[in-house]
């Protein structure tokens, strides 16, 4: 085990909240004499199968306490995604199976191995003691929480004002969510800023049961390539862990530039003292946002796909962008037409979901054939011979009629 001193710097960095810190301390010191190690527990939801770069936040100070000596421990909800976690969110999630929330589970897990060693983490599903609770132990755990501690939480508070309906089941998911962690003994319980909520009350219910509380260690929540929103499948401004190294690259090449230095910071976890230089370089003029970008998405395709992949994909982004050059490959597609209207042609290769999706790419100057940018949607490709199609920055077709 390294020193007090050592791994408390490490633990910090980064970080929103560590509470109490104090009691991390106690913690860390007792595990340093005992030379055992802490449980550090991270709650998945398995509501979705894929996870992006923005929940890796979380698993990168994950894989510093494994470092560290540590043991990880995931625990699938596979149980309390039947339930519906309402965090952030201003009506309730639908609840899924036992069935989709397993194979979302193993999914997860998969992707998280990209980052964690999973030598030193445990794999846990907490419907292997949640459906063991009787209705007596139920009620013996909401006993421990009042409803003014629960109307606390933000977006109960919000839906309760505005007259949203709250299901009773929902106020539930914090108090059940917390029986996990006395459950596996949790020392420290880890997640994003909007789970503050929830990993506090871990440590009231754990106090309840007579066993030591939890600290808890909050991460912020990385915004998306947009810039605005926070990272999300269904905002479509993610980069996800299971995205090709030539996509990683070309998605982190479009955030705004004011995001860099946190996207070097939370998604490359680098050290403060290289966040502060670039920061400094891009404000004081010495450093140009392009190349401080590249330098991000290529550590993040480094982490993901190794260096010799993001070397490649650094060579490909200069051929394609700044050559003006080709992709080397280029997927083909054979249309049944022999002319075929700009529209047509953009929802038929799924290059757009519909034709008032094609006419926003096509009025917004994102589409081009062999270079030419078409600016007219109602413009006609002859398919007699074959054309490269691109729309945006990253998609390529090759194409050509029957």
């Amino acid at each position: 085990m390294k020193p007090l001193a050592e791994q408390l710097a490490v633990i910090k960095e980064h970080v929103v909240d560590l509470l109490p810190e104090d009691d991390v301390i106690t913690k860390l010191e007792r595990s340093i004499k005992n030379n055992s190690p802490l449980r550090i527990k991270l709650g998945l939801d398995p509501s979705r199968p894929d996870i992006h770069i923005g929940h890796a936040v979380v698993l990168q100070k994950l894989r510093q306490f494994q470092e560290l000596g540590h043991l990880v421990v995931l625990i699938i909800g596979d149980f309390t995604a039947t339930i519906g976690d309402p965090t952030g969110k201003s009506k309730t999630r639908p609840a899924l199976t036992i069935e989709e929330t397993r194979h979302n589970g193993a999914t997860y897990v998969m992707q998280a191995a990209k980052i964690l060693d999973m030598d030193k983490t445990e794999v846990l599903y907490n419907s292997s003691w949640l459906d063991l609770l009787t209705f007596r132990d139920v009620i013996r755990l909401t006993s421990q929480y009042t409803v003014a501690q629960l109307l606390e939480r933000d977006d109960f508070t919000k839906r309760y004002t505005g007259g949203e309906p709250i299901s009773l089941h929902e106020f539930l998911y914090p108090l059940i969510q917390a029986y996990d962690s006395v459950a596996i003994k949790a020392d420290i319980e880890i997640g994003g800023t909007d789970q503050k909520f929830n990993l506090l009350a871990g440590r009231e219910i754990m106090r309840g049961a007579g066993a030591e509380p939890q600290c808890i260690l909050t991460m912020p929540i990385l915004e998306g390539t947009d810039g605005v929103e926070k990272m999300s499948k269904s905002l479509d401004n993610y980069i996800g862990l299971t995205d090709s190294a030539k996509d990683m690259f070309g998605k982190t090449m479009s955030i705004p530039d004011s995001l860099i230095p946190r996207y070097l910071k939370y998604a490359c976890f680098a050290p403060q003292h290289e966040v502060d230089a670039m920061g400094k370089g891009l404000a004081d003029g010495s450093l140009h946002p392009r190349i401080a970008k590249i330098q991000v998405a290529k550590q993040i395709v480094a982490v993901y796909h190794g260096a010799e992949a993001a070397d490649e994909a650094v060579a490909e982004f200069e051929r394609v962008f700044v050559k003006k050059d080709l992709p080397d490959i280029i997927e083909e597609k054979t249309l049944p037409y022999g002319s075929i209207d700009i529209l047509t042609l953009l929802v038929d290769t799924n290059m757009a979901s519909s034709k008032s999706e094609a006419r926003r790419l096509v009025t917004q100057g994102g589409v081009s054939i062999d270079a030419s940018k078409i600016s007219d949607a109602y413009a006609v490709v002859d398919l007699s011979k074959q054309h490269v199609l691109r729309v945006g920055k990253l998609r390529f077709l090759r194409i050509q009629g029957a």
